[in-house]
């Protein structure tokens, strides 16, 4: 088992050539940050027609943007009435709204630009792992359909044949949704973007923000940005303390485990319409294959640092309880993301300070998220019309005790995953 990222490994789109800067220009707008939500906001300034650099402290992509599960996912983490209950109606509803169209502008992007990131549009699945979680899902279905969602509650053999495993009696299938390369994409994003006039600079890590004048100074090692206006898009890599963003989330990660292409009855019997899958687990894992076939298993829980041993065991024991039939699974690479959690599970876009925008805590949503918050993002700058965005532009308090959220959470994680190794738990 190798600690390689498998989107990474198996990527077919390239990144742009790019180089790291080494001078001082000017721009309308510098964006911090080349994942998938600062070459969204650069990709859609450069469309209107506005100057734009980017500044990337690694290469394309370095953080969460290549490392997630690449679930296209509709709406936040939690249910639509939740979300409600936490923002308020307006704005719960107006996140509901965006972020539950946010699939059908991604897989938009993908078509109008010929990104090669292996997009499925078949859906995805939440999987009802015990009653109680069957229950969650029947709860989410009455939700999302009374706003107009085309989600499905299969149970039975058709949830069987979906899934390939009769451990799971129901799953709530969300056409809306699907699948992709998140390297792929993310570089993708960073072609198109640099096709449409951006200037990205890579391993350019920013040391400071400043004001000159009436416009910003971003500066690197070897150079520096000035700017109008400067968009903070670093999110769950955020790790300067003269960073803003670092203050409005605390960190989690996830982990994920990918075997040799497999294939064969049994292999081809799991999840045969290639959609997404998590679970309804506390601690959740998911569940996809890749365009090789491969078998992909995740989970909320860092696996850097861990004996492979460690993840050999759990992945077995996840593989072996849903499908048996499969026998042993030979695991080919290993890796782990950084994701930005908040209390409330909600996102936050913010203005620091006049003239500089910033956004984190997607909560394990990123493709989708960042993806709409870019689009939002560039009109805002440009027109002033927020209305593109998932929330409108707020006043957020710091997170008060991040590193105690994040061990806890940690802590949390990797007691379940032992049980699950143990056979405490599944």
């Amino acid at each position: 088992m190798q600690e390689k990222c498998l989107w990474e490994a198996s990527a077919r789109e390239q990144a742009p050539v790019t180089a790291p800067l080494d001078s001082d220009i000017s721009t309308q707008v510098c964006v911090v940050g080349g994942g998938i939500t600062g070459l969204s906001t650069a990709l859609h300034l450069a469309e209107r027609g506005i100057s734009v650099s980017v500044l990337e402290a690694g290469r394309i992509p370095t953080g969460g943007s290549g490392r997630n599960v690449g679930l296209v996912n509709a709406g936040l983490w939690v249910p639509p009435d939740d979300i409600v209950a936490a923002l308020g109606a307006e704005d719960g509803e107006r996140a509901n709204r965006v972020l539950g169209e946010a699939p059908a502008r991604v897989f938009e992007l993908i078509e109008r630009y010929g990104i090669n990131c292996h997009a499925t549009r078949t859906g995805t699945l939440h999987l009802g792992h015990n009653p109680k979680g069957c229950n969650e899902l029947a709860r989410r279905r009455d939700q999302l359909t009374a706003r107009g969602a085309p989600v499905e509650l299969v149970t039975g053999t058709d949830c069987e044949r979906l899934t390939g495993t009769p451990k799971i009696a129901s799953a709530l299938l969300d056409k809306r949704a699907g699948t992709i390369n998140p390297t792929e994409y993310t570089r993708g994003l960073a072609q198109a973007a640099c096709a449409q006039g951006a200037a990205l600079f890579t391993d350019s890590s920013v040391t400071g923000i400043e004001r000159d004048g009436d416009r910003w100074r971003v500066r690197t090692a070897a150079g520096s940005v000035l700017a109008d206006r400067v968009v903070m898009a670093t999110n769950a890599y955020t790790q300067d303390d003269w960073n803003w963003v670092k203050h409005q989330f605390f960190t989690g990660h996830y982990m994920q485990v990918a075997s040799k292409p497999l294939s064969g009855e049994v292999a081809d019997s799991i999840l045969p319409d290639r959609q997404g899958a998590w679970d309804t687990r506390t601690v959740l894992s998911s569940i996809r294959r890749d365009s090789e076939g491969r078998l992909v298993l995740g989970s909320l829980g860092s696996g850097e640092r861990r004996p492979h041993a460690y993840l050999k065991c759990w992945a077995d024991r996840v593989a072996s309880f849903y499908f048996p039939a499969l026998g042993a699974v030979e695991w080919e690479y290993t890796w782990t993301g950084n994701v930005a959690f908040t209390p409330d599970h909600t996102l936050r876009l913010f203005e620091p300070l006049p003239g500089i925008l910033a956004a984190c805590g997607y909560n394990g949503r990123g493709v989708t998220t960042g993806t709409v918050v870019g689009q939002g993002f560039a009109q805002f700058i440009t027109t002033g019309d927020d209305s593109l965005m998932p929330l409108p532009i707020k006043t957020h308090k710091a997170i008060a005790s991040r590193p105690l959220w994040s061990l806890a959470y940690e802590s949390g994680f990797t007691l379940y995953h032992v049980g699950q190794c143990l056979r405490v738990t599944m």
